[in-house]
Protein backbone atom coordinates (compact mmCIF):
# COMPACT_ATOMS: atom_id res chain seq x y z
CA UNK A 1 0.00 0.00 0.00
CA UNK A 2 1.56 3.73 -0.64
CA UNK A 3 -0.33 4.55 2.19
CA UNK A 4 2.13 2.83 4.40
CA UNK A 5 4.06 4.83 6.76
CA UNK A 6 6.28 3.50 9.29
CA UNK A 7 7.68 6.47 11.77
CA UNK A 8 11.57 5.66 13.27
CA UNK A 9 12.61 8.47 15.12
CA UNK A 10 16.42 7.33 14.95
CA UNK A 11 16.36 7.27 11.14
CA UNK A 12 15.05 10.70 11.20
CA UNK A 13 17.63 11.81 13.38
CA UNK A 14 20.14 10.24 11.18
CA UNK A 15 19.22 11.26 8.10
CA UNK A 16 17.07 14.35 8.50
CA UNK A 17 19.43 16.63 6.33
CA UNK A 18 19.26 20.27 4.08
CA UNK A 19 17.78 19.51 0.88
CA UNK A 20 15.03 20.76 -1.75
CA UNK A 21 11.28 20.22 -1.70
CA UNK A 22 11.85 19.41 -5.55
CA UNK A 23 8.61 20.98 -6.74
CA UNK A 24 11.26 21.53 -9.98
CA UNK A 25 14.16 19.58 -11.16
CA UNK A 26 16.65 21.52 -11.41
CA UNK A 27 15.28 23.60 -8.44
CA UNK A 28 14.73 27.06 -8.88
CA UNK A 29 18.06 28.37 -7.57
CA UNK A 30 19.67 26.62 -10.34
CA UNK A 31 17.95 28.80 -12.74
CA UNK A 32 20.01 31.13 -14.67
CA UNK A 33 19.68 34.80 -16.31
CA UNK A 34 20.97 33.91 -19.23
CA UNK A 35 17.43 32.21 -20.07
CA UNK A 36 15.43 35.48 -20.34
CA UNK A 37 12.10 36.67 -21.93
CA UNK A 38 13.49 36.05 -25.17
CA UNK A 39 14.15 32.61 -24.75
CA UNK A 40 11.02 31.99 -22.65
CA UNK A 41 8.54 33.50 -25.70
CA UNK A 42 11.08 31.60 -27.88
CA UNK A 43 9.73 28.33 -26.44
CA UNK A 44 6.19 29.48 -25.85
CA UNK A 45 5.74 29.62 -29.61
CA UNK A 46 7.26 26.15 -29.98
CA UNK A 47 4.85 24.59 -27.73
CA UNK A 48 3.16 23.28 -30.66
CA UNK A 49 5.20 22.13 -33.04
CA UNK A 50 4.65 18.91 -34.71
CA UNK A 51 1.10 19.48 -33.63
CA UNK A 52 0.90 18.78 -30.54
CA UNK A 53 -0.04 21.07 -27.54
CA UNK A 54 -0.18 19.88 -24.23
CA UNK A 55 -3.34 21.36 -22.13
CA UNK A 56 -2.66 24.32 -20.05
CA UNK A 57 -2.63 25.00 -16.36
CA UNK A 58 -2.48 28.77 -15.05
CA UNK A 59 -1.37 29.76 -12.22
CA UNK A 60 -1.81 33.53 -10.44
CA UNK A 61 0.33 34.97 -8.11
CA UNK A 62 -1.57 37.47 -6.32
CA UNK A 63 1.26 39.12 -3.51
CA UNK A 64 -1.28 41.48 -1.36
CA UNK A 65 -2.09 40.47 2.71
CA UNK A 66 -3.95 42.68 5.06
CA UNK A 67 -1.75 41.56 7.66
CA UNK A 68 1.70 39.80 8.68
CA UNK A 69 1.81 35.90 9.63
CA UNK A 70 5.45 35.74 11.09
CA UNK A 71 6.02 32.14 10.16
CA UNK A 72 5.35 33.19 6.35
CA UNK A 73 8.29 32.93 3.63
CA UNK A 74 6.28 33.75 0.72
CA UNK A 75 6.64 36.30 -1.46
CA UNK A 76 3.94 38.71 0.10
CA UNK A 77 3.08 42.52 0.27
CA UNK A 78 1.97 44.01 3.39
CA UNK A 79 -0.76 46.73 2.45
CA UNK A 80 -4.73 47.70 3.19
CA UNK A 81 -4.68 49.80 -0.11
CA UNK A 82 -6.73 48.14 -2.82
CA UNK A 83 -5.37 50.73 -5.19
CA UNK A 84 -2.57 48.66 -5.57
CA UNK A 85 -4.28 45.55 -6.23
CA UNK A 86 -6.18 47.62 -8.77
CA UNK A 87 -3.29 48.88 -10.64
CA UNK A 88 -1.82 44.94 -10.26
CA UNK A 89 -4.87 43.28 -12.09
CA UNK A 90 -4.09 46.14 -15.15
CA UNK A 91 -0.37 44.49 -15.48
CA UNK A 92 -1.54 41.05 -14.71
CA UNK A 93 -3.71 41.43 -17.98
CA UNK A 94 -0.52 42.81 -20.33
CA UNK A 95 1.43 39.95 -19.10
CA UNK A 96 -1.38 37.98 -20.15
CA UNK A 97 -1.81 39.21 -23.52
CA UNK A 98 2.10 38.82 -24.28
CA UNK A 99 1.87 35.48 -23.08
CA UNK A 100 -1.30 34.66 -24.72
CA UNK A 101 -0.42 36.05 -27.85
CA UNK A 102 2.91 33.79 -28.33
CA UNK A 103 0.97 30.69 -27.16
CA UNK A 104 1.15 28.77 -30.27
CA UNK A 105 -1.89 25.37 -30.26
CA UNK A 106 -5.10 25.65 -28.53
CA UNK A 107 -5.09 27.60 -25.36
CA UNK A 108 -7.61 25.13 -23.28
CA UNK A 109 -7.09 25.14 -19.64
CA UNK A 110 -7.44 22.22 -17.26
CA UNK A 111 -6.15 23.97 -14.07
CA UNK A 112 -6.00 27.22 -12.73
CA UNK A 113 -4.94 28.56 -9.18
CA UNK A 114 -4.41 31.57 -7.22
CA UNK A 115 -1.67 31.92 -4.38
CA UNK A 116 -0.24 34.51 -2.41
CA UNK A 117 -0.20 36.08 -0.58
CA UNK A 118 -3.73 36.38 0.00
CA UNK A 119 -5.88 36.01 -3.35
CA UNK A 120 -8.65 36.79 -1.77
CA UNK A 121 -7.35 40.51 -0.63
CA UNK A 122 -9.02 41.36 -3.95
CA UNK A 123 -12.37 42.74 -4.01
CA UNK A 124 -15.55 40.92 -5.35
CA UNK A 125 -15.31 43.55 -8.58
CA UNK A 126 -11.33 42.81 -9.01
CA UNK A 127 -11.91 38.44 -8.86
CA UNK A 128 -14.75 38.68 -11.65
CA UNK A 129 -12.76 40.84 -13.37
CA UNK A 130 -9.80 38.27 -13.11
CA UNK A 131 -11.27 36.06 -14.12
CA UNK A 132 -12.70 37.89 -17.02
CA UNK A 133 -9.16 38.35 -18.02
CA UNK A 134 -8.19 34.77 -18.42
CA UNK A 135 -11.65 33.96 -20.33
CA UNK A 136 -10.81 36.89 -22.48
CA UNK A 137 -7.56 34.75 -23.51
CA UNK A 138 -8.22 30.86 -22.89
CA UNK A 139 -10.83 28.72 -22.80
CA UNK A 140 -11.41 27.16 -19.66
CA UNK A 141 -12.65 23.12 -19.87
CA UNK A 142 -15.99 22.59 -18.45
CA UNK A 143 -14.57 19.85 -15.26
CA UNK A 144 -11.19 21.40 -15.12
CA UNK A 145 -9.79 21.71 -11.44
CA UNK A 146 -10.50 25.85 -10.73
CA UNK A 147 -8.42 26.20 -7.06
CA UNK A 148 -8.13 28.91 -4.69
CA UNK A 149 -5.84 29.85 -1.45
CA UNK A 150 -8.37 31.33 1.34
CA UNK A 151 -7.98 33.29 4.38
CA UNK A 152 -10.89 32.21 6.34
CA UNK A 153 -10.39 35.27 8.41
CA UNK A 154 -10.93 38.28 5.90
CA UNK A 155 -13.67 35.91 4.00
CA UNK A 156 -17.48 35.86 4.22
CA UNK A 157 -20.39 33.46 2.52
CA UNK A 158 -20.83 35.54 -0.03
CA UNK A 159 -17.44 35.78 -0.98
CA UNK A 160 -17.18 32.31 -1.05
CA UNK A 161 -20.47 32.09 -3.36
CA UNK A 162 -19.11 34.16 -5.80
CA UNK A 163 -16.09 32.33 -6.07
CA UNK A 164 -18.35 29.33 -6.61
CA UNK A 165 -20.25 31.02 -9.49
CA UNK A 166 -16.51 32.27 -11.06
CA UNK A 167 -15.99 28.82 -11.55
CA UNK A 168 -13.89 27.49 -8.71
CA UNK A 169 -14.44 24.28 -7.10
CA UNK A 170 -11.44 23.60 -4.78
CA UNK A 171 -10.50 25.49 -2.07
CA UNK A 172 -6.73 26.01 0.33
CA UNK A 173 -8.02 27.14 4.02
CA UNK A 174 -5.15 28.68 5.89
CA UNK A 175 -4.90 26.91 9.50
CA UNK A 176 -1.53 26.03 10.87
CA UNK A 177 -2.45 26.00 14.45
CA UNK A 178 -5.90 26.59 16.48
CA UNK A 179 -4.27 26.87 19.77
CA UNK A 180 -4.35 30.32 20.80
CA UNK A 181 -0.92 30.92 22.56
CA UNK A 182 0.65 29.78 18.69
CA UNK A 183 -1.29 31.46 17.02
CA UNK A 184 -0.70 35.21 18.76
CA UNK A 185 2.74 34.14 18.77
CA UNK A 186 2.99 33.78 14.93
CA UNK A 187 0.42 36.58 14.61
CA UNK A 188 -2.24 34.66 13.07
CA UNK A 189 -5.60 34.33 15.49
CA UNK A 190 -8.15 32.53 13.93
CA UNK A 191 -11.08 30.89 15.46
CA UNK A 192 -12.58 27.11 14.81
CA UNK A 193 -16.08 28.63 14.27
CA UNK A 194 -14.41 30.95 11.20
CA UNK A 195 -13.33 28.05 9.76
CA UNK A 196 -16.09 25.90 9.74
CA UNK A 197 -18.07 28.74 8.37
CA UNK A 198 -15.86 29.18 5.19
CA UNK A 199 -15.33 25.06 4.97
CA UNK A 200 -19.48 24.77 4.96
CA UNK A 201 -19.62 27.38 2.30
CA UNK A 202 -17.32 25.87 0.14
CA UNK A 203 -19.39 23.33 0.37
CA UNK A 204 -23.10 24.52 0.01
CA UNK A 205 -21.51 26.26 -2.87
CA UNK A 206 -20.18 23.39 -4.70
CA UNK A 207 -17.26 22.96 -3.90
CA UNK A 208 -15.77 19.53 -5.03
CA UNK A 209 -12.48 19.42 -2.47
CA UNK A 210 -11.32 21.75 0.78
CA UNK A 211 -7.60 21.44 2.25
CA UNK A 212 -6.59 22.65 4.80
CA UNK A 213 -3.08 23.52 5.95
CA UNK A 214 -1.16 22.86 9.10
CA UNK A 215 2.42 23.67 10.23
CA UNK A 216 4.55 21.53 12.99
CA UNK A 217 7.38 23.16 14.33
CA UNK A 218 5.77 26.75 15.83
CA UNK A 219 6.33 28.54 18.64
CA UNK A 220 4.35 27.58 21.58
CA UNK A 221 3.75 24.50 20.33
CA UNK A 222 3.14 21.15 22.52
CA UNK A 223 2.32 17.67 21.77
CA UNK A 224 -1.18 18.48 24.11
CA UNK A 225 -2.07 21.60 22.49
CA UNK A 226 -1.65 20.36 19.01
CA UNK A 227 -3.40 17.47 19.67
CA UNK A 228 -6.52 19.57 20.44
CA UNK A 229 -5.78 21.32 17.12
CA UNK A 230 -5.78 17.45 15.02
CA UNK A 231 -8.96 17.11 16.91
CA UNK A 232 -10.27 20.01 16.00
CA UNK A 233 -9.38 19.53 12.18
CA UNK A 234 -10.30 15.91 12.44
CA UNK A 235 -13.84 17.03 13.09
CA UNK A 236 -13.89 19.63 10.13
CA UNK A 237 -13.18 16.66 8.12
CA UNK A 238 -11.43 18.30 4.84
CA UNK A 239 -10.93 16.51 1.77
CA UNK A 240 -7.10 16.82 2.21
CA UNK A 241 -4.42 18.00 4.76
CA UNK A 242 -0.96 19.67 4.46
CA UNK A 243 1.61 19.11 7.74
CA UNK A 244 4.38 21.43 6.97
CA UNK A 245 7.14 21.51 8.74
CA UNK A 246 7.88 24.98 10.08
CA UNK A 247 11.60 25.91 8.54
CA UNK A 248 13.00 28.58 10.65
CA UNK A 249 15.01 30.60 8.61
CA UNK A 250 14.87 34.24 9.95
CA UNK A 251 17.91 34.98 7.95
CA UNK A 252 16.07 34.49 4.58
CA UNK A 253 13.02 36.02 5.59
CA UNK A 254 12.26 38.96 7.69
CA UNK A 255 9.23 38.46 9.20
CA UNK A 256 10.01 35.41 11.08
CA UNK A 257 12.97 37.24 12.68
CA UNK A 258 9.73 38.46 15.30
CA UNK A 259 9.21 34.79 16.44
CA UNK A 260 11.44 34.45 19.79
CA UNK A 261 13.80 31.12 19.19
CA UNK A 262 13.55 29.94 22.59
CA UNK A 263 9.56 29.88 21.86
CA UNK A 264 10.29 27.18 19.17
CA UNK A 265 9.53 23.25 20.14
CA UNK A 266 13.09 21.15 20.52
CA UNK A 267 13.86 19.13 17.75
CA UNK A 268 12.39 15.98 20.14
CA UNK A 269 9.13 17.89 20.44
CA UNK A 270 9.04 18.37 16.64
CA UNK A 271 9.83 14.82 15.72
CA UNK A 272 6.71 14.21 18.35
CA UNK A 273 4.76 16.78 16.83
CA UNK A 274 4.86 15.12 13.48
CA UNK A 275 4.39 11.83 14.84
CA UNK A 276 1.19 12.66 16.11
CA UNK A 277 0.07 14.12 13.24
CA UNK A 278 0.82 11.35 10.86
CA UNK A 279 -0.80 8.75 14.00
CA UNK A 280 -3.76 10.89 14.11
CA UNK A 281 -4.37 11.44 10.34
CA UNK A 282 -3.81 7.88 9.45
CA UNK A 283 -6.01 6.45 12.03
CA UNK A 284 -8.51 8.75 10.39
CA UNK A 285 -8.55 7.47 7.47
CA UNK A 286 -6.40 9.59 5.54
CA UNK A 287 -3.75 8.26 2.88
CA UNK A 288 -0.46 9.50 3.31
CA UNK A 289 0.46 10.72 -0.48
CA UNK A 290 4.31 11.53 0.42
CA UNK A 291 6.09 14.89 2.04
CA UNK A 292 3.43 16.77 3.56
CA UNK A 293 -0.01 15.89 2.41
CA UNK A 294 -2.84 13.26 3.44
CA UNK A 295 -5.92 12.72 1.33
CA UNK A 296 -9.31 10.96 1.75
CA UNK A 297 -9.33 7.58 -0.07
CA UNK A 298 -11.66 8.36 -2.44
CA UNK A 299 -9.77 12.36 -3.14
CA UNK A 300 -8.70 12.39 -6.91
CA UNK A 301 -4.84 12.63 -5.64
CA UNK A 302 -5.24 9.36 -3.93
CA UNK A 303 -6.73 7.95 -6.90
CA UNK A 304 -4.03 9.43 -9.22
CA UNK A 305 -1.14 7.65 -6.80
CA UNK A 306 -2.93 4.86 -6.78
CA UNK A 307 -3.16 4.81 -10.85
CA UNK A 308 0.39 6.23 -11.25
CA UNK A 309 -0.86 9.40 -12.43
CA UNK A 310 0.93 11.22 -9.92
CA UNK A 311 2.73 14.84 -10.44
CA UNK A 312 4.18 17.17 -8.59
CA UNK A 313 4.81 21.43 -9.61
CA UNK A 314 5.32 24.46 -7.69
CA UNK A 315 1.84 23.99 -6.16
CA UNK A 316 2.44 20.47 -4.59
CA UNK A 317 1.00 17.40 -5.64
CA UNK A 318 -1.20 17.47 -9.04
CA UNK A 319 -3.20 15.01 -10.86
CA UNK A 320 -2.45 17.18 -14.01
CA UNK A 321 1.09 15.82 -14.88
CA UNK A 322 0.39 16.69 -18.99
CA UNK A 323 -0.05 20.69 -18.38
CA UNK A 324 1.72 23.26 -19.50
CA UNK A 325 1.92 25.64 -16.71
CA UNK A 326 1.90 29.52 -17.51
CA UNK A 327 2.31 31.49 -14.75
CA UNK A 328 1.85 35.06 -13.89
CA UNK A 329 2.34 37.73 -11.39
CA UNK A 330 5.80 38.99 -9.13
CA UNK A 331 7.73 35.62 -8.88
CA UNK A 332 5.57 33.24 -10.28
CA UNK A 333 7.29 29.94 -12.27
CA UNK A 334 6.39 29.04 -15.37
CA UNK A 335 7.38 25.60 -16.59
CA UNK A 336 6.66 24.90 -20.70
CA UNK A 337 7.90 21.52 -22.25
CA UNK A 338 11.75 21.29 -21.48
CA UNK A 339 12.11 24.81 -19.73
CA UNK A 340 11.04 27.05 -16.66
CA UNK A 341 10.63 30.41 -16.32
CA UNK A 342 10.55 32.77 -13.14
CA UNK A 343 9.65 36.44 -13.09
CA UNK A 344 10.76 39.13 -11.11
CA UNK A 345 10.26 39.53 -7.60
CA UNK A 346 9.34 42.74 -6.94
CA UNK A 347 6.23 44.97 -8.03
CA UNK A 348 8.65 47.71 -9.74
CA UNK A 349 10.66 45.37 -11.85
CA UNK A 350 7.69 43.93 -12.77
CA UNK A 351 6.32 47.23 -13.83
CA UNK A 352 8.85 48.34 -15.76
CA UNK A 353 9.23 45.72 -18.06
CA UNK A 354 5.39 45.23 -18.90
CA UNK A 355 5.18 49.33 -19.44
CA UNK A 356 8.24 48.11 -22.03
CA UNK A 357 6.39 45.43 -23.35
CA UNK A 358 8.60 42.88 -22.00
CA UNK A 359 7.71 40.00 -20.76
CA UNK A 360 9.10 40.33 -16.51
CA UNK A 361 11.29 37.25 -16.96
CA UNK A 362 14.10 37.13 -14.07
CA UNK A 363 16.03 33.89 -14.89
CA UNK A 364 14.82 30.67 -15.94
CA UNK A 365 16.62 27.66 -17.26
CA UNK A 366 16.28 25.37 -20.43
CA UNK A 367 16.46 21.67 -19.56
CA UNK A 368 19.17 19.29 -21.05
CA UNK A 369 18.61 15.85 -21.77
CA UNK A 370 20.26 15.14 -17.77
CA UNK A 371 18.51 17.35 -16.70
CA UNK A 372 15.32 15.26 -18.17
CA UNK A 373 16.66 11.94 -16.94
CA UNK A 374 17.06 13.20 -13.42
CA UNK A 375 13.65 15.14 -13.63
CA UNK A 376 11.79 11.61 -14.15
CA UNK A 377 13.83 9.90 -11.63
CA UNK A 378 13.10 12.73 -8.94
CA UNK A 379 9.24 13.15 -10.06
CA UNK A 380 8.72 9.08 -9.61
CA UNK A 381 10.79 9.34 -6.08
CA UNK A 382 8.49 12.00 -4.77
CA UNK A 383 4.82 10.69 -6.15
CA UNK A 384 5.15 7.19 -6.33
CA UNK A 385 7.94 6.06 -3.66
CA UNK A 386 9.26 3.71 -6.74
CA UNK A 387 11.50 3.80 -9.91
CA UNK A 388 10.73 1.33 -12.74
CA UNK A 389 15.19 1.25 -13.72
CA UNK A 390 13.56 -0.45 -16.93
CA UNK A 391 11.23 2.43 -17.91
CA UNK A 392 14.09 4.62 -17.93
CA UNK A 393 16.20 3.07 -19.77
CA UNK A 394 13.78 2.92 -22.15
CA UNK A 395 12.50 6.36 -22.02
CA UNK A 396 16.31 7.79 -21.56
CA UNK A 397 18.18 5.63 -23.75
CA UNK A 398 20.87 4.77 -21.06
CA UNK A 399 22.56 1.95 -19.59
CA UNK A 400 21.11 2.66 -15.61
CA UNK A 401 23.82 0.80 -13.43
CA UNK A 402 26.49 2.46 -15.86
CA UNK A 403 24.94 6.06 -15.72
CA UNK A 404 23.97 6.34 -12.01
CA UNK A 405 26.92 4.09 -10.63
CA UNK A 406 28.03 7.30 -8.27
CA UNK A 407 24.30 7.52 -6.81
CA UNK A 408 24.03 3.48 -6.74
CA UNK A 409 27.10 3.61 -4.14
CA UNK A 410 25.33 6.54 -2.73
CA UNK A 411 22.41 4.82 -1.91
CA UNK A 412 24.03 1.57 -0.59
CA UNK A 413 23.87 3.49 3.41
CA UNK A 414 20.24 4.50 2.93
CA UNK A 415 19.80 0.67 1.28
CA UNK A 416 21.53 -0.95 4.75
CA UNK A 417 19.24 1.14 7.08
CA UNK A 418 15.92 0.27 5.58
CA UNK A 419 15.03 3.36 3.64
CA UNK A 420 15.29 1.46 0.56
CA UNK A 421 15.07 -1.00 -1.57
CA UNK A 422 17.27 -1.61 -4.73
CA UNK A 423 16.72 -4.39 -7.31
CA UNK A 424 18.05 -4.96 -10.95
CA UNK A 425 14.35 -3.66 -12.06
CA UNK A 426 13.16 -1.49 -9.11
CA UNK A 427 14.19 1.43 -6.90
CA UNK A 428 11.64 1.01 -4.04
CA UNK A 429 11.60 3.35 -0.95
CA UNK A 430 10.14 1.69 1.67
CA UNK A 431 7.52 2.87 4.39
CA UNK A 432 10.61 3.53 6.75
CA UNK A 433 11.67 5.71 3.94
CA UNK A 434 9.25 7.65 2.87
CA UNK A 435 9.06 10.61 5.32
CA UNK A 436 12.72 11.03 3.63
CA UNK A 437 12.11 10.90 0.03
CA UNK A 438 13.70 14.67 0.01
CA UNK A 439 16.80 13.04 1.15
CA UNK A 440 16.69 9.81 -1.02
CA UNK A 441 15.46 12.16 -4.44
CA UNK A 442 18.93 14.16 -3.67
CA UNK A 443 21.07 11.19 -4.27
CA UNK A 444 19.96 11.72 -7.57
CA UNK A 445 20.30 15.55 -7.85
CA UNK A 446 23.29 16.34 -9.86
CA UNK A 447 23.56 20.19 -9.11
CA UNK A 448 23.68 19.01 -5.39
CA UNK A 449 26.61 16.67 -6.09
CA UNK A 450 28.69 19.37 -7.43
CA UNK A 451 27.52 21.63 -4.48
CA UNK A 452 27.91 20.38 -0.82
CA UNK A 453 26.78 23.72 0.45
CA UNK A 454 23.05 22.91 1.40
CA UNK A 455 22.00 25.26 4.16
CA UNK A 456 19.82 27.70 1.95
CA UNK A 457 16.99 24.79 2.18
CA UNK A 458 15.47 23.98 4.78
CA UNK A 459 15.73 20.58 6.90
CA UNK A 460 13.64 17.26 5.30
CA UNK A 461 11.69 16.81 8.63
Amino acid sequence: MHSALHFDPQLIRRFDVNGPRYTSYPTADRFVEAFDADAFLCRLRQRAVGGVAKPLSLYFHIPFCNTICYYCACNKIITKDHGRSSKYLKYLEKEVAIQAAAVSGPRQVAQLHLGGGTPTFLSHDELRELLAIVRRHFTLAPHGEYSIEVDPRKVDEATVALLGELGFNRMSVGVQDFDLAVQKAVNRVQSVEETRRVMNAARQSGFKSVSLDLIYGLPKQNVISFNRTLEEVLALSPDRISLYSYAHLPGLFKPQRRINSVDLPTADTKLQLLQLGIRRLTEAGYVYIGMDHFAKPDDELTVAQRQGRLHRNFQGYSTHAECDLLAFGVSAISQVGPCYAQNVKSLDEYYDALDRHTLPVLRGVELNADDLLRRAMIQALMCHFEVSIESIEIAHLISFKDYFAAELADLQAMEEAGLVEVTDKWITVRPEGRLLVRGIAMVFDRYLRADRERTRYSKVI
